[in-house]
């Protein structure tokens, strides 16, 4: 186990309104094991999260919401935490509204909170799909074809060269309105007149339209990149993973996840945190496409979800070090971790009886994996070539590295009571929905509805009874039995988490 000094308190702020955000629950037992006084300021009361044994208090957001544009009421809510607290702590992010917000306001809490150097409103830059674009452009990061239109002609132009299906996003995703019917910060478009339609709606959606060259999802397409960086984009601790699993399937964030490192990955995400000189945690998201190429597709200036996924064998992640950087310790170089499975239950549970699990290739982890990520690291500051820099994992025991270790987002032995909320809120909504459901049934409806559920076997017996007698007629007539329709298909879109 690292040792380290505990003595500064941590504050884990999260203003995205999902209550069943488990990076939160992460950051907050991954900091709570090691001694340190853990403090979360969140919407929503906190959720399952607020039940963990690990957590000292639960302080409420900023009353009324936030305003990305005017975070004074953020910078008033913090500066109350901080005195309830009574001496400095280290502050970090969770989701992209929170860290563009501290962003604006650091300069005024520097001597309330230890906060990574992000100068020049960068996690505002980096999260702007329209400015990453730009980036990747500039310094040769691969990313799909995109075009920023300035009319509804030209949308509907740009739709029609990238080749429809396209995907449409809206540059600042935090800017759209609460509940605003039809926009979302990534859809796809199936028609010209979708893309000029959506371009008409610009101003409503408080940023620019983006149209990219739709990316196809398929075994092995979707990757991510964590990292913690000092102070020039020195890295501290990364690497890549595959998505095994999503939800919504094939769309959205990681279910199940694979650390599996891959050096055109690590070189790309190592690459664009040199370049920016990037201090704090970040988490890419890469899809590769039908040449092989990975493409950057998206950029949070913050912590993934599942950023547990990469923990090392002794439980160092990248929050725990992105906490001893800026409590002034050592990071210690970390030991194994590379074949790790991350799981997040519920998420897991609704794509598989949604739509399963996607055909995968075997794992194909290194036997070596500094060696491979030692490879890609050659660009990193302090890297000698050949040589695994202090971030890349050490080489661990061949079995260990192809077994990997199974993090769950929430179960845990050492703290179950976050674990049987989840469960309990989950069921719960469940059964909310089919009584609703139920509801909405007209009452012959809910009669036969009932028996179906009731008597199953009674059922098939009938069917299977009524299938023998007609044997001879369907059979001749199964040229003109209708095709039952298939599964109704998801867009492969990459929604933003």
């Amino acid at each position: 186990m690292h040792a380290y000094l505990n003595h500064v308190p941590a504050v884990v702020l999260r203003l995205d309104r999902n209550p069943f955000h488990h990076g939160t629950l992460g950051a907050v037992r991954s900091l709570g094991r090691k001694g340190v006084e853990v403090h979360a300021v969140v919407e929503a009361g906190g959720g399952p999260m607020g039940r963990s044994r690990y957590l000292r208090a639960v302080h409420p957001g900023p009353v009324g919401g936030l305003d990305p544009e005017a975070p004074e009421a953020l910078l008033e809510c913090l500066t109350g935490v901080s005195e309830r607290i009574g001496r400095p702590a280290v502050l970090i992010a969770m989701d992209d509204l929170s860290a563009i917000a501290v962003s604006r306001v650091a300069p005024t809490l520097r001597e309330r909170f230890r906060i990574p150097h992000q100068p020049d409103n960068l996690p505002a830059r980096v999260a702007d799909k329209a400015e990453l674009s730009r980036l990747c452009a500039r310094w040769d990061v691969p990313h799909p074809e995109t075009v920023i239109p300035a009319s509804g002609a030209e949308a509907a132009e740009a739709a029609w060269r990238l080749g429809l299906p396209v995907i449409a996003k809206w540059s600042r995703p935090w800017l759209l309105p609460t509940g605003a019917d039809g926009l979302r910060s990534t859809v796809l478009v199936h028609t010209t007149a979708e893309a000029r339609r959506l371009y008409e709606r610009s101003a409503e959606a408080g940023s620019r339209l983006l149209l990219q060259r739709f990316l196809p999802a398929g075994v092995d397409t979707d990757w991510f990149f964590h990292g913690a960086f000092a102070r020039g984009g020195r890295p501290l601790l990364a690497g890549s993973g595959r998505k095994e699993l999503s939800w919504p399937v094939r769309t959205g964030l990681t279910a199940v996840g694979r650390w599996l490192p891959d050096p055109a990955v690590e070189e790309a995400g190592l690459r664009l945190a040199e370049r920016l000189g990037y201090q704090g945690i970040l988490d890419l998201d890469f899809r590769r496409d039908e040449s092989g190429c990975f493409r950057l597709v998206d950029f949070n200036p913050r912590p993934g979800a599942q950023f547990r996924l990469f923990a090392d064998s002794a439980g160092l992640d990248v929050v725990q070090a992105m906490y001893l950087d800026l409590t002034g310790q050592q990071v210690p170089r970390p030991s194994g971790g590379p074949g790790r499975v991350f799981v997040a239950e519920n998420y897991a549970l609704l794509a598989r009886i949604r739509g399963g699990a996607m055909p995968r290739r075997p794992a194909a982890v290194p036997a070596d994996p500094a060696r491979s990520a030692g490879a890609s690291a050659s660009s990193a500051p302090g890297a000698d070539r050949g040589t695994a820099p202090k971030w890349a994992p050490k080489r661990a025991p061949r079995r260990a590295v192809e077994r990997g270790r199974v993090e769950t987002a929430w179960f845990a032995a050492d703290d179950l009571l976050p674990f049987l909320a989840m469960l309990g809120a989950l069921l719960g909504r469940g059964a909310g929905k089919g009584v609703r459901a139920l509801r909405g049934v007209p009452e012959q409806g809910r009669r036969t509805a009932l028996a179906v559920v009731r008597a199953p076997r009674q059922r098939g017996r009938n069917q299977s009874e009524a299938g023998s007698a007609g044997t001879a007629g369907l059979a001749g007539s199964a040229s003109r039995r209708p095709v039952p329709p298939g599964a109704s298909a998801e867009p492969d879109e990459l929604v933003t988490r």
